[in-house]
């Protein structure tokens, strides 16, 4: 059974190989520079270079419609044969933005809050970039029912960094 897998940064090396993933999603700043796992090739690793911000500012890189739809197309083309693994920074905002945007784009049957009620069950830490699920809920046809779920799961639990956890297609 395939699924989405999320850690940091840090945490990237070994939850891919733990979970054998052979593909992989970095969404970070442009400039951090990120060692690919040997296992992934180079064709299955999509980069995704802006900040984590939730409004446009001033020499920073916003979530765009441009990452946006290089996801949701990275998403169409995963296999599913092995774990699709997702990792920002701390493993707290992009990644779980990400990992919510791409199990309802694979998934168009899940329901938006119930989803989002597992996301915060999984990562008690999770508070997913509100910018890239706006632009998801738009370009996925949610009539704001994404943004509204993320919305009432609040922010999530204070943390340096998130821990790796499994976010599962179906539920």
């Amino acid at each position: 059974m395939s699924y989405l897998v999320v850690s940091s940064l840090a945490d990237m090396p070994k939850t891919v190989a733990e979970h054998g993933a052979l593909d992989l999603v970095t969404l970070i700043n442009a400039e951090t520079v990120v060692q690919r796992p040997q296992m992934v090739e180079a064709e299955r690793h999509l980069f995704l270079g802006f900040n984590d911000i939730a409004e446009p500012m001033d020499g920073f890189t916003a979530p765009s419609t441009d990452h946006l739809d290089q996801l949701l197309d990275f998403g169409k083309g995963w296999s599913r044969e092995q774990p699709l693994a997702i990792h920002c920074w701390a493993g707290i905002s992009r990644s779980t933005a990400a990992a919510y945007i791409l199990a309802l784009a694979i998934n168009p049957d899940l329901d938006e809050a119930a989803l989002a009620k597992e996301l915060r069950h999984r990562a008690p830490s999770a508070t997913p970039n509100p910018r890239l699920v706006a632009l998801a809920d738009e370009r996925l046809g949610r009539g704001g029912r994404m943004v509204e779920a993320i919305r009432s799961i609040g922010r999530g639990a204070d943390a340096f960094s998130g821990t790796p956890f499994v976010l599962p297609l179906t539920l």
